[in-house]
């Protein structure tokens, strides 16, 4: 009986060198397993693969060696463990996340709770070719969020808040962007200059700010055969149901523009870069 390596593929089974040997991407999000979902995919390493995984460049966990005559026990095995298989090819690929704000004290965001939130949205769809979501908690930028086709930055908004202010200068020494200065005791921003780091807002010792959370969203990053920065349409976006709605009207984009095989840095490039803009603007704008 003839193997279809498409659907095999699809379900996360990418062929080796080796005759009837895959490697198994896993679903992981945001970076996140936990330790019985490790101790289900170690063991099925031991049983069915080589004794060992790998880790993938987008936090995903491959088990190398699989036979194909085994491939169903071993989802069977995952299952067990709360596993399940990821996937490959042209379609939405796993979300990376950095820790967020629920861990480091640079977050802006909660980097998980909106990778699942993206994953439960998005996982699998079916697009002209593979389409990366990434993450990152701060303008630290861990996750590098500007080589995805879709990056999330977190930010937050400020505004000075004079009653609660002590004019302590720490505001200034912790901007590193100079966006914020002090003059006969009052503290100016230079929105201009601020890239909605937050620094200024953490270091204060009064809470002297009006703070909004939110996301700098960037379009058409690659890294790979092409390398391309992805870049910003919103300078900021200031809230999950905006962001959301903007999510969804790049995909779409892509969907309804896109050559099978192309990635969405060209295919932007290709209708046009205002078009996609004006997209994404009528869409922030109505959200």
């Amino acid at each position: 009986m003839a193997v279809d390596y498409a659907t095999l593929k699809k379900g996360g089974f990418m062929r080796q060198k080796q005759k009837n040997n895959f490697s198994l991407r896993l679903r992981v999000v945001g970076g996140n397993l936990t330790a019985k979902q490790l101790a289900a995919i170690a063991e099925v390493s031991e049983k069915f693969g080589d004794g060992y995984v790998h880790l993938t460049s987008r936090q995903s966990v491959e088990i190398p060696f699989i036979k194909l005559d085994d491939i169903d026990e071993v989802k069977a095995a995952l299952a067990k463990g709360d596993v399940e298989p990821g996937v490959c090819g042209p379609r939405v690929r796993t979300i990376t996340a950095c820790q967020g704000e629920a861990v480091c004290p640079s977050g802006c965001i909660d980097t998980y709770a909106l990778a699942k939130e993206l994953d439960d949205r998005y996982f699998a769809r079916e697009l002209p070719h593979k389409f990366k979501f990434g993450i990152t908690g701060c303008q630290n930028n861990c996750l590098k969020s500007e080589e995805n086709d879709v990056g999330v930055k977190g930010g937050i908004q400020v505004k000075w808040k004079e009653d609660a202010c002590i004019g302590c200068g720490v505001c200034e020494k912790a901007c590193r962007s100079g966006a914020v200065s002090i003059t006969d005791g009052k503290v100016s921003v230079d929105y201009d200059k601020c890239n909605f780091c937050g620094r200024c807002f953490k270091a204060c010792p009064t809470e002297a700010w009006d703070t909004v959370h939110g996301y700098i969203v960037s379009f058409g990053g690659l890294f790979g055969n092409t390398i391309n920065k992805g870049e910003a349409v919103i300078p900021f976006i200031e809230s999950k149901e905006k962001l959301l709605k903007v999510c969804d009207a790049a995909i779409v984009f892509f969907e309804q523009n896109a050559k099978p095989g192309e990635r969405f840095k060209f295919t932007i490039d290709r209708v046009g870069r205002e078009k996609f803009e004006q997209v994404i603007k009528e869409t922030y704008e109505n959200g």
